[in-house]
Order: structure tokens, then C-alpha cells, then sequence
């Protein structure tokens, strides 16, 4: 088994794996489905990038497969946000540095500062607002 794999990460067939813990599971649970709720749990485990064992535990665990769906949907958009914010973040942090060489080269500010001292305000207001959003949907 690979180490990715062994550690949460994506196994052969593209599907999240549950990461190791301590001691290993101690406990297993075979359940029998008819032919039709196999289905069924194969396309929502394919709908969600996880295994039919990980939908299952999820959805028990989470208070049913609505709210399981709700939180692989939740944790989806939480990752594309802060994958957006660390984007514009580096952008900005480029454009400030610019700034300060050209600043400390010519001793006069830019022109640019005070709009791009701006975006990094709205940046970190959209940051603060999402965290208070998601501080929101746990509680």
C-alpha cells in the first residue's frame, strides 16, 4: 500500500480513503444490500470521491446521507475559497513588494499603494466574513 494512500490519500481508483488512526479499527461491520442500493451507494460514494465503506460511516456518523452530501459539499467549497484567497493573497503580497522596491529605489511613494493597501483590506474583510460564515453553519 502506498504511503498516500495509507495516510488519507487517494487510492487507485481516484476515491478519498479514511486516514489511519492509533491501534488501527478495532471493529468491523458487514452489511448486505440488494442489488439496487448497491447501486445507489456506488453513485453517491462516485458522486462524493469517497468509498461506499467511508459514505456509509459519514453519513451515520454525520446524521444521515443529506447531511453527509451537505458537509463533502461544505468542506468542497471551503477548499476552492481558500485555494481562490491564497491566490489573490500572492498576488497582492507581489504587487506590495513591487511597490516597496520602487518606493525604496526612488524614495517616493506609488501611485498604486493606496488602491492595492485597499484590496488588501477588502481581502482580509472577505476572509474575516467567510470565517464568521463557516463559525455560523458549525454552531
Amino acid at each position: 500500500m502506498a504511503d498516500a494512500e495509507a495516510d488519507g490519500g487517494t487510492s487507485r481508483d481516484g476515491q478519498k480513503r479514511r486516514r489511519r488512526v492509533t491501534g488501527g479499527r478495532q471493529h468491523r461491520h458487514v452489511v448486505k444490500v440488494t442489488p439496487e442500493e448497491e447501486g445507489q451507494l456506488y453513485s453517491l460514494a462516485l458522486q462524493y470521491k469517497v468509498s461506499v465503506p467511508k459514505l456509509l460511516v459519514d453519513s451515520a456518523l454525520a446524521g444521515g446521507a443529506a447531511e453527509a452530501a451537505t458537509n463533502a459539499s461544505v468542506r468542497h467549497e471551503v477548499i476552492s475559497q481558500m485555494f481562490a484567497t491564497h491566490r489573490l493573497l500572492a498576488t497582492i503580497a507581489n504587487n506590495v513588494n513591487q511597490m516597496a522596491k520602487a518606493t525604496n529605489a526612488t524614495g517616493e511613494t506609488q501611485a498604486e499603494m493606496v488602491a492595492t493597501l485597499r484590496k488588501v483590506r477588502e481581502v482580509a474583510d472577505r476572509i474575516d466574513a467567510f470565517v464568521d460564515e463557516l463559525s455560523g453553519a458549525s454552531s
